[in-house]
């Protein structure tokens, strides 16, 4: 029987989760599965490390977060004579100032990660009803929060705050960014493909339903282009990115929107899926033959590549640029496009190599090297949940499971 940790990574309309065994500090993915609410009927897969369907179930009864996990739990059940849980690692999208890393959670902790809902509306309460769920399900089993915002605690103060009075910083109304957990788990494997330069001038670009650039020097963050909220920065598939806060006192007193109903239009309404008309999904887009079509995904390139060349200024110049993430990993029109537009930059593809997704697809020639390397946010979590429990002597190397004082 094997000791495994189960990752849950729950989105604003999914649930990721993952089973891993660990030998020592180093861990092996077993199952890999998704629950798909943003369909009906929704959808539950589960592949192998080969990424081959184990066990998939088109749909099941219901659509709720509720319904998933429980859906979830019941066929963790159905697999407990092949292994034993001992262990579950959550993302937090929100860690908020207190969290600068993953922790054990308790009641305490609860009561401050519901605190920070309000600043993650979206993210936050899903993951947190991932939390309960799991105590309901098994009482003693421990579990682990990994912060999306913790890997942007190393920005220096002038990337942290707005340029608002100073008691509204102190208060919490700060940059904080996010997507660290993928960004975490690139900085780690940039070594094994940059050699030296990992440590060099580096951004990554984590394009996807969700988007944002990550500046790295020595792999540690020093600027991002989310801020407050997963809104900021770039236009993402159904999010506005960037936009000047009259528009939103402009809606508020002369179009009398409130503030549910603005809330709704730019997280739901707004990116690609608000400017084109058409869809929030890349694929769609790049597929279609409608000028709308095209002039959004001009307008996403266009944007993404401002944003390259503003953190460029911050990192004093570029030595690599990574892609990772769905759009950054399976869509070589959309790089070859970015990269065209950042030539100035010293920026040259190896076309080739590009429309083949290899992991270095620049030229020999280009002063930027750029690479396509696949993010794993779950490996990442289920990292830090075994270290931190094997730490705190809740889980043991020699896999006894929990400890008796537990």
């Amino acid at each position: 029987m094997n000791d495994v940790i189960l990752t849950l990574n729950a989105g604003s309309s999914s649930i990721k989760f993952g089973l891993y065994t660990f030998e020592g500090q180093s861990e092996t993915l077993i199952w890999r599965g998704h629950l798909d609410l943003s369909r009906q009927p929704s959808r539950f897969i589960v592949t192998d490390l080969e990424q081959r369907e184990i066990d998939w179930q088109e749909t099941f009864k219901g659509s709720s977060y509720q319904d998933a996990l429980s859906r979830l739990l019941r066929w963790l059940v159905e697999q407990m004579a092949s292994f034993r849980l001992v262990g579950v690692g959550h993302r937090l999208v929100h860690g908020g100032v207190a969290f600068n890393h993953p922790v054990i959670i308790n009641e305490q902790v609860m009561v401050s990660l519901e605190k920070l809902a309000p600043l993650a509306p979206l993210h936050q309460p899903p993951a947190l009803e991932g939390i309960r769920a799991i105590e309901r399900f098994q009482r003693e089993l421990p579990q682990v929060a990994c912060f999306d915002t913790a890997f942007h605690r190393t920005m220096p103060f002038e990337e942290q705050v707005y340029a608002l009075p100073i008691r509204w910083s102190e208060k919490g109304i700060r940059r904080y960014g996010f997507h660290g957990l993928s960004y975490e788990y690139i900085a780690n494997i940039l070594p094994d493909y940059l050699g030296d330069d990992a440590d060099g001038r580096v951004l990554v670009a984590h394009l996807g339903h969700g988007a944002s650039l990550c500046a790295l020097k020595q792999r540690k963050s020093v600027g991002t282009t989310m801020g407050f909220s997963p809104l900021e920065g770039m236009p993402m598939s159904s999010r506005c990115g960037n936009l000047d806060p009259a528009v939103l006192l402009y809606l508020m007193r002369e179009e009398r929107m409130d503030i549910e109903s603005i809330s709704d239009l730019l997280h739901h309404h707004s990116g690609l899926l608000g400017l084109s008309g058409i869809s929030g999904d890349m694929r769609e887009l790049l597929a279609s033959d409608e000028p709308r079509a095209q002039q959004t995904v001009r307008y996403f390139v266009w944007q993404v590549s401002r944003q390259i060349g503003a953190l460029t200024a911050i990192l004093g110049g570029l030595d690599a640029l990574v892609f990772t993430a769905g759009i950054g990993e399976h869509a070589p029109v959309v790089r070859s496009q970015i990269c065209r537009q950042s030539s100035w930059l010293g920026m040259e593809l190896d076309e080739a190599a590009n429309s083949a997704n290899l992991a270095c697809i620049s030229a020999p020639a280009s002063r930027v090297k750029v690479w396509v390397l696949p993010t794993d946010e779950e490996r990442m979590i289920a990292h830090h949940t075994y270290k931190l429990l094997a730490d705190q002597r809740v889980i043991t190397n020699e896999k006894e499971g929990l400890n008796d004082d537990k």
